[in-house]
């Protein structure tokens, strides 16, 4: 998503993501050949942080089988130090942002 309507460059942009914490919390089975549907969500969005928030959810389309949430923290790729969000990237986040 982050390429696609971001404009991230994984391979040559002077800015990367990098996953500074992850958390998942299991709920119950999922098993292949099921078909497995993700929800994905910004939490939080801050000036060189995102925190994205996920669901998995199984064929029954229940209660989400699995929760989690992970943190990309964005830094100059020559410096790895925190970098602003750019401009492009932080209009795709704030389009999957929670509304309050």
């Amino acid at each position: 998503y982050l390429i696609r309507e971001g404009g991230l460059d994984i391979h040559a942009g002077s800015v990367i993501g990098v996953c500074a914490e992850s958390h998942c919390e299991f709920r119950a089975p999922l098993a292949f050949p099921e078909t497995v549907t993700a929800g994905l969500r910004v939490g939080q969005l801050g000036r060189s942080s995102v925190r994205y928030e996920i669901a998995l959810f199984g064929e029954d389309g229940g209660e989400p089988a699995a929760t989690g949430w992970f943190v990309h923290v964005f830094v100059e790729r020559d410096s790895l130090r925190p970098a602003e969000i750019p401009e492009q990237m932080r209009a795709a986040l704030e389009a999957l942002s929670v509304r309050a």
